[in-house]
């Protein structure tokens, strides 16, 4: 469900840029983006490579600073905070799913999950783990080694991880990108299952036309600005209470 009329935004952007350096000067890779998105959305945001839509993401997530203009997640002005304080936002608010996974491979798939549970200070952190794990269909795989998955066993940790918290936000930056056909497909349902489940607002990049085809608003990026937005499909149907993600076999 989507917030009701005069509702505050979620995610609210106004004339946001950023501006890195570089060997042959300033780089402007955003220039004045102005977005709002509402509570429970499902929003994609595509655009060729270098068009600054990853960058877009990584300003929603506090993970990159404006460098102008004003960032607001839940109605807090991430511009005005400082890393700590953005760091506690995000284990709080938020969960973020990465193309390359960023797991510690030297702790197990439950621990991946658990850690940052234990960090926030949740008491029931490796029981929350487990049954994330079990939700992405990894439930007779916690006690395994990044390197003794696959690709998509990996992302689906990684999605464990990311819905853990129980986020109001949750941020994808290409979660198919690794993955083969049918991987990806599988990783798309789970991602909407999760985000029903837990009545997230998603925002994701993706290259993936049929997967920004499942989301409420669909936004194009270029050259670092908002080219145009159009509607996308009716999002998936919400996952019945309780239901699980088939076991992946040993």
């Amino acid at each position: 469900m989507t917030e009701a009329a005069g509702d505050p935004p979620v995610i609210e952007l106004h004339r946001a840029e950023l501006t890195l350096a570089s060997r042959a000067g300033r780089v402007e890779i955003l220039k004045g983006v102005d977005l709002a998105v509402a509570r429970g959305q499902t929003v994609g945001i595509v655009g060729p490579s270098g068009s600054g839509k990853s960058s877009l993401l990584m300003l929603m997530g506090g993970l990159e600073r404006a460098t102008g203009g004003r960032v607001a997640a839940l109605g807090q002005d991430l511009t005005r905070m400082d890393e700590d304080a953005l760091a506690r936002f995000r284990r709080d608010h938020m969960g973020v799913v990465f193309q390359s996974f960023h797991l510690i491979p030297t702790m197990t798939a439950l621990e991946n999950v658990a850690t940052p549970l234990e960090l926030a200070g949740h008491r029931d952190a490796f029981e929350r783990a487990e049954e994330e794990l079990a939700g992405v269909g990894l439930g007779k795989r916690i006690d395994h080694y990044p390197a003794q998955l696959s690709g998509g066993e990996q992302q689906r940790v990684a999605l464990a991880r990311a819905a853990a918290p129980r986020p109001q936000i949750l941020l994808a930056d290409e979660p198919t990108g690794n993955l083969d056909g049918a991987t990806g497909d599988a990783i798309m349902e789970l991602l909407f299952g999760l985000r029903d489940r837990h009545g997230s607002t998603l925002v994701m990049v993706t290259h993936a036309p049929e997967l920004a085809a499942r989301c409420d608003r669909v936004i194009r990026v270029a050259d670092g600005l908002i080219e145009g937005e159009s509607a996308g499909a009716d999002a998936t149907a919400p996952l019945a209470p309780g239901a699980r993600a088939p076991e992946v076999a040993e």
